[in-house]
C-alpha cells in the first residue's frame, strides 16, 4: 500500500487522482466509487451525503453524489459515463463513515460504467499512484494526513 504524507493509498484500486476519487472493479460489470483518505483529510469531517438515486446516469466528469463537511462542500465525480446502480445508505445515514473506513464501509455508489475499458485505461493504478499524488499535494499545497 501507498502512504503519501501520511496518507494510505491501497495498491489494488484504480485513482482519479485530479477528483480524489478510487475505484474498485466489483467482479459483475460493475466499479464501486469512493473518496480517498486525501478527500476526507482535506474536506475534514463529513455531514452529509446526497447520492444521485439508483437508475439515474451520470455523464464523465459529472457528479455523482454531492459531499458535505463544515469547510467544504462539493461533488463527488465519475470519471466516466455510467449508471448509478446502487448508493451506500450506511453513509447517508452517517456520513462520518466515509472519513472512518474511506476504502471499506465509507464507499460512496456503486457505478456500470458505459465503457470501462476504456475508462480503466484513464485511471491510475494503486502501484502507480504515489508520485502523482505528490505531485497534486503539492500544487494544492496540502501537508497531508493527520
Amino acid at each position: 500500500m501507498a502512504n503519501v504524507r501520511g496518507c494510505n493509498l491501497p495498491d489494488d484500486l484504480l485513482y482519479d487522482v485530479d477528483n480524489h476519487i478510487w475505484y474498485r472493479e466489483v467482479g459483475d460489470g460493475t466499479v464501486k466509487l469512493g473518496m480517498t483518505t486525501v478527500a476526507t483529510a482535506m474536506a475534514g469531517q463529513l455531514v452529509a451525503f446526497t447520492p444521485k438515486k439508483a437508475g439515474r446516469s451520470v455523464e464523465a466528469g459529472k457528479s455523482c453524489a454531492t459531499v458535505e463537511s463544515g469547510k467544504w462542500v462539493g461533488p463527488a465525480k465519475s470519471a466516466f459515463g455510467a449508471l448509478v446502480v446502487a448508493v451506500n445508505d450506511d453513509v447517508a445515514g452517517r456520513p462520518s463513515l466515509a472519513n472512518e473506513d474511506p476504502y471499506g464501509a465509507g464507499w460512496l455508489v456503486i457505478l456500470k460504467p458505459e465503457d470501462w475499458a476504456a475508462a480503466k485505461g484513464a485511471l491510475t493504478t494503486g502501484t502507480e499512484v504515489a508520485p502523482k499524488y505528490e505531485a497534486k499535494m503539492d500544487a494544492d499545497n496540502f501537508k497531508g494526513c493527520a
